[in-house]
């Protein structure tokens, strides 16, 4: 994978601090550089552990921590210097701050002709918009999903997580293994992405929908609107089935057993086309017959069939289904100085040797240790470094 390469991440809050993770997931060495004052998402609430915020956990696993001030000469030339030994950068400020700091493309490239430089902004690097605020919510907005996500009638509604910042650090991810991938030891590459632009990817069929239609698509719940039966039902005892018999064979089956069979050759509802035209009823005669059973009982005889059937989980039942235990999508790791453990998502990359990442790092907990090994740095110019302000070491 990326074994080998090392990254340095300068990206802070929720999408850049994802691509960092993920590249670490793949392998690679990532190396999180903050300011001596840190990430700000150390500090979101409502939620910490031992002092830093869940919403920084979750997204800065498997990274040497360093601390340098890049508005300072020394500290600059600091990052520099692990630049010349590094192979890619990523960072996530507005467009015109990269130049104003001295770490743009092109500098960096002057420095180490064959570096990788992935950027991710909020909207566009020109024409007024360098300024505008992204944050997931606007980028949401702007990007046509809340539109379509929620009830029909209803207003609209955001993702239950922060899809716009999530997306766009797995888009920089997966830029940033492309641009590995394809540098010379003559030249790197530069690769940018916006978070609108991910939102706007992501439309994928639904904006295909209305380029052919020109109908403009809104929001309906769970239902899908373009395969019938497709939305979540309520059960007897309160919980919800997501119901997706899809194909004629699955289809079948599913009628058989709620006790419908005869909705197989009714007219309305005999293709996909009819079962479409005539969802509402046919959502009301499924809804009727699954509220008469509990959801296990529905579940089991659905899964003697294998018809396409889940119960609607809620966090902690999702994490915690034997699948994803299976999958080993959660993992135990020991906080590095209180001794206890905290529970973290997994990898959800399968490769051999993938690595068990470590807890997220303190501010500057590994800045001398990286100066030292990476840039030759002396315990003294570290101390003088320290001193100054120009780097942040753990204490």
């Amino acid at each position: 994978m990326l074994k080998g390469l090392r990254v340095l991440d300068l990206t802070w809050v929720l999408g850049g601090p994802y691509a960092g993770q993920l590249l670490s997931q793949l392998g690679a060495e990532v190396i999180k550089v903050e300011s001596p004052a840190g990430d700000p998402a150390r500090a979101i609430p409502p939620h910490f552990f031992h002092g830093d915020s869940s919403f920084f956990l979750s997204v800065n696993r498997g990274k040497a921590g360093v601390a340098i001030d890049l508005k300072t000469e020394p500290g600059l030339e600091a990052f520099y210097d692990l630049v010349r030994v590094s192979d890619a950068v990523i960072y996530g400020y507005a467009p015109d701050v990269p130049k104003r700091l001295g770490i743009d493309y092109e500098t960096l490239r002057g420095i180490k002709r064959d570096i990788c430089v992935g950027q991710l902004i909020g909207l566009h690097d020109g024409d007024g918009y360098e300024r505008a605020p992204a944050y997931d919510l606007i980028a949401q907005a702007l990007g046509g999903v809340m539109s379509i996500t929620g009830n029909e009638g209803g207003p609209p509604a955001r993702v239950g997580y922060q899809i716009a910042d999530l997306a766009g650090g797995a888009f920089l991810a997966t830029a940033v293994c492309a641009a590995l991938a394809g540098r010379t030891p003559e030249e790197g590459g530069h690769v940018q992405v916006s978070l609108l632009d991910c939102q706007l990817a992501l439309l994928t069929w639904q904006a295909q929908n209305h380029f052919v239609s020109g109908v403009c698509p809104g929001p309906q719940g769970s239902r899908s609107p373009m395969t019938v039966p497709s939305e979540v039902f309520a059960t007897a005892d309160g919980r919800y089935l997501a119901v997706s018999p899809t194909g004629t064979k699955f289809w079948e089956s599913f009628c058989r057993l709620i006790g419908l069979p005869e909705l197989v050759d009714d007219p309305r509802f005999a293709t996909r086309s009819a079962r479409l035209e005539n969802v509402d009823e046919l959502s009301r005669l499924i809804s009727g017959r699954l509220a008469m059973r509990p959801s296990q009982e529905w579940l089991e005889r659905f899964a003697a069939e294998r018809v396409p059937v889940a119960p609607v989980l809620t966090v902690p039942e999702a994490v915690r289904q034997p699948v994803a235990r299976l999958r080993d999508m959660v993992e135990e790791v020991p906080h590095p100085d209180a001794g206890d453990s905290l529970e973290f998502l997994g990898n959800p990359f399968k490769y051999e040797d993938s690595a068990f990442l470590r807890y997220p790092p303190a501010i500057g907990e590994h800045t001398a240790e990286v100066l030292s090994e990476l840039c030759g740095y002396d315990h003294e110019r570290i101390s003088e470094l320290q001193a100054i302000g120009a780097i942040g070491v753990k204490r």
